[in-house]
């Protein structure tokens, strides 16, 4: 399978794993539901986000914020998609670690991007904590844009390692 593929394909695949388990959500809770899933741990819950991460931005009135927030979102992806699309044994997408990083980051891009354009806003339904401070609530998008700037991270300080080595 081509490098191009596999790494689209994955971007796709991470989509429609965001899409099915926001639809599913939406599908069974109210909005502002919780669902205690590991008590004093995890909850299920089903919240809108009208900002970005840790609804940053989700108070602004501005009427500009969500052509920001379409238009940021569109330019990662089409740099994203870029890099990806380039197949030579140099740049950003030359190793698997970093391919399966920038695959996640745009498939979860992609997930945010379509809540944005059909919603207004993203839905949110992973809630994690430890007594009472909760971490922001975040869906499989966020997640997929977490771990592939991980990824990501971790290719660029594994490559550094092998080149103070030589």
């Amino acid at each position: 399978m081509s490098r191009r593929l596999s790494a689209y394909g994955l971007a796709a695949a991470w989509f429609a794993l965001d899409r099915v388990t926001k639809a599913l959500v939406q599908a069974s809770m109210n909005q502002d539901d919780v669902i205690s899933v590991v008590p004093g741990f995890f909850n299920l819950v089903y919240t809108k986000n009208r900002g970005i991460a840790f609804s940053l931005l989700s108070n602004s009135e501005s009427e500009w914020r969500s052509f920001f927030l379409i238009g940021l979102t569109a330019l990662v992806i089409a740099f994203v998609a870029a890099i990806l699309w380039q197949t030579g044994p140099r740049g950003m997408a030359a190793s698997r670690l970093s391919r399966v990083g920038l695959s996640l980051v745009l498939g979860g891009a992609l997930g945010n991007l379509y809540d944005r354009l059909t919603e207004g806003a993203v839905t949110d339904f992973l809630d994690f904590y430890a007594a009472s401070y909760h971490w922001p609530a975040f869906n499989v998008a966020d997640l997929g844009l977490t771990i592939g700037v991980g990824l990501i991270l971790l290719d660029l300080w594994l490559s550094r390692r092998r080149e103070v080595r030589i």
